[in-house]
């Protein structure tokens, strides 16, 4: 297990000047993409008091686009065999500047509901595919660096997009997150346009070989590992600013501050744990398995001093997810070289199951047996989550 990503050549039409910038595209894509579906997290108090509705209901913002782009990552991989990659981009992004806009002016809760529909289906269609382009737009050499980039930008989303949803909730109101998030998906529509090159379609995914992916022993229980960690980390980081002003009583103005540096550690997790992952894959998951659980059970106490425990707590939490998602997409290259679309559109299937579920499942906890039950449960989640890494032999 000395390569974690196959070797594939590029194709010979891409101009060696502009691939590094459509990397570099489609890794920003990927983080407009999860900062728009994260973007209710820092929004949910406002977004509550908007509709008059309780912070459990909230729970369906991240769910329903969760669930939507489960279903809809295979479909996308398996009924796009044909369809130029460049054109699906291109249409895609259009469809998230519709969904942010519809997000920003939309009057009720089944209105905004509905945004979060849209939001669901460019998930599954970008995460899908956006995996297996580096091997197509650089040099063998390069696509360890390039697949990086890409999933750097999930990993960035994923932490630094619910502090810059406070910060712009905070100053301006939570529909003006929607509309910054369209202007800048406008922005790298543009761009994208001009320099992301023809890709015409070499998928050759099929039922039979999704099915064969699902026969694999590894690649079953790699599924198992992102559902629990996944489910876990969402069940507690819905329901990070309701914890922040409710339980720890701090101020608003300090949460989006707080969370920029839970951001902060979380690049930095993704750069340090993405590279311990390609070398010992299991300790490194462990490792983050244990600081996400330990983080859970810091969090879950009402501390005196809260500018010290929280502190540790956020910054160990952040530290530690960051590396979930290169950590977790290794293990499906490791253990499946081949068909990396199939791979990718399963990855991405229940890695939204877990978000979907883990938000269920945290609002109604939340709602029944209020927050730090909730947090309490979820470490328990995650505990458990260490048995599926030793169901493995692995090289690593």
């Amino acid at each position: 297990m000395t390569n974690i990503v196959p070797t594939i050549s590029n194709d010979s039409k891409v101009h060696q000047k502009n691939q590094w910038i459509a990397v570099l595209l489609i890794g920003l894509l990927t983080f407009a993409n999860v900062t728009t579906e994260m973007l209710p997290i820092g929004l949910l108090t406002q977004i509550a008091e908007s509709f008059d509705s309780s912070t459990g209901e909230m729970g369906g913002l991240m769910s329903i686009p969760a669930i939507i782009a489960a279903v809809f990552a295979p479909v996308v991989v398996l009924f796009s065999r044909e369809i130029n990659r460049r054109f699906l981009i291109l249409f895609l992004i259009v469809l998230l500047i519709l969904a942010n806009f519809m997000a920003a002016v939309s009057l009720n809760m089944t209105w905004l509901l509905l945004s979060r529909g849209v939001v669901g289906f460019c998930i599954g269609g970008i995460w899908a595919i956006a995996g297996g382009l580096a091997t197509r737009l650089v040099s063998p050499v390069a696509v360890g660096l390039a697949t990086s980039i890409i999933f750097g930008g999930i990993s960035a989303a994923s932490v630094l997009g619910v502090p810059f949803s406070i910060f712009i909730g905070n100053l301006l109101g939570w529909r003006d997150s929607f509309y910054i998030m369209a202007l800048f998906l406008i922005i790298l529509l543009i761009f994208s346009y001009f320099f992301i090159p023809s890709l015409p379609a070499k998928n050759t995914a099929t039922v039979k070989k999704f099915i064969e992916q699902l026969s694999n022993k590894k690649i079953i229980v790699g599924l198992l590992i992102i559902l629990f960690l996944v489910s876990g980390h969402f069940m507690a980081f819905t329901f990070v600013r309701p914890v922040l002003q409710s339980l720890h009583q701090l101020p608003t103005h300090y949460i989006g501050v707080a969370l920029f540096f839970y951001g902060v550690f979380g690049i930095l997790g993704n750069f340090i744990l993405g590279l311990a992952s390609s070398k010992k894959l299991k300790i490194t998951l462990i490792v983050i398995i244990l600081g996400l659980a330990f983080s859970m059970i810091l969090f879950s106490n009402s501390w005196d001093h809260y500018f010290v425990g929280l502190s540790i707590s956020l910054l160990i939490w952040g530290f530690v997810y960051g590396g979930v998602s290169v950590s977790l997409m290794t293990w499906m290259m490791v253990y499946a070289s081949k068909d990396l679309e199939t791979v990718s559109a399963l990855y991405v299937s229940v890695f939204n199951i877990g978000i979907g579920l883990g938000a269920f499942l945290g609002g109604i906890i939340i709602d029944y047996y209020g927050l730090i039950t909730n947090l309490r449960i979820t470490s328990v989640i995650l505990f458990l989550t260490i048995i599926f890494i030793f169901m493995v032999k692995s090289e690593k």
